[in-house]
């Protein structure tokens, strides 16, 4: 009988473990990525001045647990917006097209050329990133990329 209690109660524990059910994301996932990424272009076509304004403070929503929304000027590649990772902070004013990953891959170049396409168009582009608040070792990153306007905006996230 105690093995058999022993038994059940591990089971139990098994069952109402939440590595049985999968642990809760602490991080966002593609969907919530996507939606942010719909409600950032939403902004933009109101008010571009406003919308990059809460983007680099995190205000309106656009900050989300690891989930940044992140723009750059269609022209010239300049990021104008890139909310509070500390990893990426210090990328405004840069031009995108010279980002590469801890692996070289030249993941910039693939960001500025998914907002040369026709606004709408959602384009996924997958490379290594330091996660916010994390330390600065580079992981695997899947940014959501469009185009608004002049824009190319995105939000990424950590699968």
């Amino acid at each position: 009988m105690r093995t058999f209690v022993i038994a059940a109660a591990a089971v139990a524990a098994l069952t109402l473990s939440s590595t049985t059910f999968g642990q809760q994301q602490s991080g966002g996932n593609g969907d919530e990525a996507k939606a942010m990424l719909t409600k950032a272009v939403a902004a933009v076509k109101a008010d571009k001045a406003k919308a990059l304004d809460m983007f680099n403070k995190g205000e309106g929503g656009f900050k989300d647990r690891d989930l940044y929304v992140f723009c750059a000027n269609t022209s010239d590649g300049k990021i104008v917006a890139v909310l509070s990772n500390p990893n990426a902070k210090q990328l405004i004013g840069t031009d995108q097209r010279v980002l590469k990953d801890s692996t070289g891959k030249a993941f910039g170049e693939e960001l500025y050329a998914a907002a040369q396409k026709p606004e709408g168009q959602i384009t996924e582009v997958t490379y290594l990133f330091p996660r916010p608040g994390a330390d600065s070792t580079p992981v695997k990153k899947v940014s959501v990329v469009t185009r608004v306007g002049d824009l190319g905006c995105g939000v990424g996230y950590y699968p």
